[in-house]
């Protein structure tokens, strides 16, 4: 231990994570080796290789920023949207001062947190209510829980569902164990798919409360298929649940919009405050005054509620769609959006500065391909530019990357490694040219 804590690189390390940090992270690394040599194997055990299996295990603790340079843009794993600098300084501002939460500033009483974001959202999707809690997959659940609490005296309320949008997203999150759990009868119609507007129609039945409408937007059905459209279902009479997912408010891809499945005539349309709308981690509900009013006396929505930096930052978010700027203010549409050439120039000035500092290592600019990710646009595919490193094992040089301070996260293929720069921020080219200076040293 003394002999590892005596290593050069040993005191830069304390300085970052703290001593006791680094001290139970060479315990650690030190168990890690023994484990090694009982099993057999001969792992390097010389003072250096502990304290670089330490910096890895320090490296893996605790919330830290990420440069993120895969070119999956709402990128699940690395945090999703990344918020604009007003939205940012809208949280901070409430997470360090007092506020209006749940207070009437007119009256002088309570008042009430879901009314923030609600002028908003009307204003932004044509829709008479709206409600924020904490994520889509509670928007679901509380929307269904709330038509199954008004349905008292039925003996089984029942959610029409096509059985092509019985689907699984991130997390095990799935739609057949989200109606039982709010319970709901799920009544299938249709096939994977083909599913038709005659076969919701035929399963209608005096216990029917709802038709539920999935965009399944982490995969695509090709071929021979068939679906009913909102437009459709909103004329057989039922209340119809929208839950479009990715919060499109402006065209992308072919996405689903928000303002759309509400002309169509959803009772409800639920999606994400954190996917392509740009804002932070948020389920969004918006429709008719009735239903969402059901949805907020429900007891499951205050364990469900969002919290005042959450409605801080999203309220920043849409004032950017309102005032037209959302292109401009919120990194995510930014990414979506940016021209190929500025990439292009971006990707070989980075290549150039990475060459200057590691000239052994072979390192050029290539187009690459960048996605959307975050369980939206599943084939979208976004041309892009990348910096290619090879000259060196890919998965260790990427391995490396992942220790750095901060982390850089890139993609390994065709032998090396890529740095897609669609998906990079300020500050990022400068903390890459760190890291490969560090990692190939």
């Amino acid at each position: 231990m003394d002999a590892v804590l005596r290593e050069p690189a040993a005191e830069p390390l304390a300085q970052r994570h703290g001593r006791a940090a680094l001290t139970t992270a060479i315990r650690e690394a030190l168990e890690e080796a023994r484990r090694g040599i009982l099993a057999g194997e001969t792992p390097d055990v010389e003072e250096h290789f502990i304290l670089q299996t330490a910096s890895r295990i320090l490296s893996n603790r605790g919330l830290r920023r990420v440069v993120n340079a895969t070119g999956v843009i709402l990128h699940t794993n690395l945090g999703r949207s990344v918020l604009s600098e007003r939205a940012a300084l809208a949280a901070w501002e409430a997470a360090t001062s007092y506020s209006n939460l749940e207070y009437d500033l007119a009256s002088g009483g309570r008042g009430s947190r879901y009314d923030h974001a609600v002028p908003l959202l009307r204003e932004l999707t044509g829709a008479e209510d709206a409600l924020v809690v904490n994520n889509c997959a509670g928007a679901t659940l509380l929307a269904l829980s709330a038509i199954v609490a008004d349905a008292a005296g039925d003996s089984k309320p029942e959610v029409i569902v096509s059985r092509g949008q019985l689907i699984e997203i991130g997390g095990g999150f799935r739609i057949p164990e989200v109606l039982d759990l709010s319970g709901t009868h799920m009544r299938e119609v249709g096939t994977t798919n083909r599913t038709r507007l005659s076969d919701y129609e035929k399963a209608i039945n005096e216990n029917t409360r709802a038709i539920l409408w999935v965009h399944p937007s982490n995969f695509e059905v090709r071929g021979f298929t068939e679906s009913a459209n909102v437009a459709d279902l909103a004329t057989l009479g039922l209340p119809v649940i929208a839950d479009v997912g990715s919060g499109a408010l402006l065209p992308l891809g072919g996405e689903p919009r928000v303002e759309d499945a509400v002309r169509d005539g959803a009772s409800l349309v639920l999606f994400s405050g954190d996917k392509l709308l740009g804002g932070p981690q948020a389920g969004i509900v918006v429709g008719e005054s009735k239903l969402v009013s059901a949805m907020r006396r429900h007891p499951l929505a205050r364990a469900l509620r969002a919290d005042k930096l959450c409605l801080a930052a999203l309220e920043a978010t849409l004032s950017a769609y309102l005032e037209g700027t959302a292109h401009e203010e919120l990194p995510t549409l930014g990414m979506f959006h940016a021209p190929v050439e500025e990439l292009r120039e971006k990707a070989e000035r980075l290549a150039r500065d990475l060459t200057r500092i590691s000239p052994s290592l072979q390192i050029d600019a290539a187009p690459s391909v960048a996605r959307s990710g975050g369980g939206t646009l599943p084939v979208y595919e976004i041309p892009s530019l990348a910096v290619r490193i090879g000259g060196a094992n890919a998965d260790a040089l990427a391995a490396r990357m992942r220790t750095a301070d901060p982390p850089v996260v890139g993609r390994v293929s065709e032998g090396r490694l890529w740095l897609d720069v669609r998906t990079l921020l300020p500050g990022d080219e400068e903390a890459i040219v760190s890291a490969v200076k560090e990692a190939s040293g």
